[in-house]
C-alpha cells in the first residue's frame, strides 16, 4: 500500500572508477568499488536513515530528520577522504571522488522503494555537484539548525533537468582545497584576486567576489549565458574557494582551462582549478578546437583592472 510521507531524500554517486578499471582490472576494482559504497551505505543506518537501493557507483537513501541526512552526508565525505588517505590505499583510489546532492519533500513509498518530486530533485541535482561537494535544496536548508548555515554557500537557483521551476540551491564545500587548485597555487606567490573578467564574443563581463558563485551555461538561471550546443544547461561554475577563484566543471562534455603564455591544455571533468592571470576557458573542449566556445578571462588583482585584452586566437581558429 502506497505511503505518503516527508522525507529527505539523498543520493551519492562516487566518480573516477574508471580509473580503477584501467589500473587495477575489472575483479580488484569492483571490489574496490563495492567495497567503498557498503562502506559508505553503512553511514545511513547510523544517522537514523534507510538504505532504498544502492546503484553501481552509488546509493540512495532517504530519511525523516533533515539534520541527520545531512549529517550522514558529511560522514560519508569523511570517510571517502580516510579511505583515500589510507597507507595501502592503490594510487588510482587518490582519484575517487563522491558527488552528494538531498531535498527534502514528500515522497510516495511503495514496495520498499520511493518516488516523488523530493526524489527528482535529488537526482538532478546531484547532476550539478562538483567534486567532494555536497548540495542541498534551499528547503532542506531552511530546517538546518541555525549554527550550522554559515557553513553553506547560497548557489542561487537553478534549473533542474526536466523541471519547469528552478530550485534554490545551496553548497556545502569541500573539507580540503581541490589538488589541482593546490598544484596550481605552489606555482605563483599569489595576493588574493577580487573579481574576475570573462570576454564573451564582443561582450565583457566583470564578476567581483561579491558577485560570487557566477553560473556559466545555457540555462535561464546562468549569470553568464551561453547559448551554443556543445555547452550544458548548468556547464560550469566560478566560485571564491580557498583564497582564490576556482571554475568547477558541472558539464556533460568537459571544461577545459588553457593559461597565457602555456601551451598545455587542462581538462576539467567534474574537477576544479585555481585561476590566475588570464587565458582562455573552452566550454564542451579544447580551446585548440575549431567551433568550440571560448571565454578570455582576466583575474582582477583590484577593481580598477582594466578590460583583459583579447588574446592571439591558435592556428586555424578565427
Amino acid at each position: 500500500m502506497p505511503t505518503i510521507k516527508r522525507r529527505t531524500v539523498l543520493f551519492a554517486d562516487l566518480r573516477g572508477s574508471t580509473a580503477l578499471y584501467e589500473s587495477l582490472g575489472n575483479a580488484q576494482a569492483t571490489a574496490v568499488v563495492t567495497q567503498t559504497i557498503n562502506a559508505l551505505a553503512q553511514r545511513v543506518p547510523v544517522m537514523g536513515g534507510q538504505v532504498i537501493k544502492t546503484l553501481g557507483d552509488g546509493l540512495m537513501a532517504v530519511f525523516s530528520v533533515p539534520a541527520m541526512a545531512v549529517a550522514s552526508a558529511l560522514q560519508m565525505q569523511d570517510l571517502l577522504e580516510s579511505t583515500i588517505a589510507a597507507p595501502h590505499a592503490a594510487p588510482a583510489v587518490a582519484r575517487l571522488k563522491l558527488q552528494i546532492a538531498l531535498a527534502l519533500g514528500e515522497v510516495v513509498e511503495m514496495n520498499g522503494d520511493c518516488f516523488g518530486d523530493a526524489v527528482n530533485v535529488a537526482a538532478r541535482l546531484l547532476d550539478h555537484a562538483g567534486d567532494n561537494e555536497t548540495l542541498i535544496t534551499g528547503e532542506l536548508y531552511d530546517e538546518l539548525p541555525l549554527d550550522t548555515r554559515g557553513n553553506y554557500r547560497s548557489l542561487d537557483r537553478m534549473h533542474l533537468r526536466g523541471r519547469a521551476e528552478p530550485v534554490d540551491v545551496h553548497m556545502l564545500p569541500p573539507r580540503s582545497v581541490d589538488a589541482t587548485a593546490t598544484l596550481m597555487e605552489t606555482r605563483f606567490d599569489l595576493a588574493e584576486p577580487e573579481g574576475l573578467q570573462v570576454l564573451w564574443r564582443e561582450s565583457v563581463y566583470r564578476f567581483t567576489r561579491a558577485d560570487l558563485p557566477v553560473l556559466i551555461g545555457r540555462g535561464s538561471a546562468c549569470g553568464l549565458q551561453i547559448d551554443e550546443a556543445r555547452v550544458s544547461r548548468t556547464h560550469a561554475r566560478i566560485d571564491w574557494m580557498g583564497g582564490g577563484l576556482q571554475v568547477v566543471d558541472l558539464s556533460i562534455n568537459g571544461t577545459y582551462v588553457r593559461f597565457a603564455g602555456d601551451d598545455e591544455v587542462l581538462s576539467l571533468r567534474r574537477g576544479a582549478c585555481t585561476l590566475h592571470g588570464s587565458g582562455e576557458i573552452g566550454l564542451g573542449g579544447s580551446p585548440n578546437e575549431v567551433g568550440v566556445p571560448v571565454l578570455q578571462f582576466s583575474v582582477m588583482a583590484s577593481l580598477d583592472d582594466t578590460v583583459p585584452m583579447r588574446l592571439n586566437p591558435p592556428p586555424g581558429r578565427a
